[in-house]
């Protein structure tokens, strides 16, 4: 699975940790914030529009609550974020809502917590269905 990775400085240390996981579980990871982003924005961003060019992979970024992140990355067209701070709604975001990206907060969320995250929305597959219907009508609002 490809992993796309994004991060502020405050979200910097989760980021580096979860890319080492990450890599040790042979995903391949594309990391946005080698250097951390000035602004979770920018990091954000830089995550959803990677997404948008490689729907098949699926992305992380990073901050100190997460919530800046999620406000910022929501705002590209088409894109499913959710702010994530437990391993069932990892997995059922994924799963009912088809997200692409999640947010997590280095100052919410520890390493290992993060790491029992990650392993669910990554294992997760988006169970279209009826679900779809309501990421139409999302779609249709952006």
């Amino acid at each position: 699975m490809r992993v796309v990775l994004g991060s502020d400085t405050d979200g910097m240390e989760l980021k580096e940790h979860i890319k080492e996981v990450l890599i040790r579980a042979g995903h391949e990871v594309a990391d946005k914030s080698e250097k951390p982003a000035a602004d979770f924005v920018d990091s954000a961003l830089a995550v959803a529009h990677d997404l948008k060019e490689h729907p098949d992979s699926l992305g992380i970024a990073f901050d100190q609550t997460g919530a800046g992140s999620f406000i910022a990355a929501v705002k590209v067209k088409g894109m499913v974020v959710a702010e994530i701070s437990d391993e069932r709604s990892a997995y059922m975001t994924r799963e009912h809502n088809g997200a692409q990206m999640i947010t997590l907060g280095n100052g919410i969320v520890g390493k290992e917590l993060a790491e029992n995250i990650v392993k669910e929305f990554l294992k997760a597959d988006y169970a279209g269905g009826r679900h779809q219907i309501r990421l139409d009508m999302l779609n249709k609002m952006a």
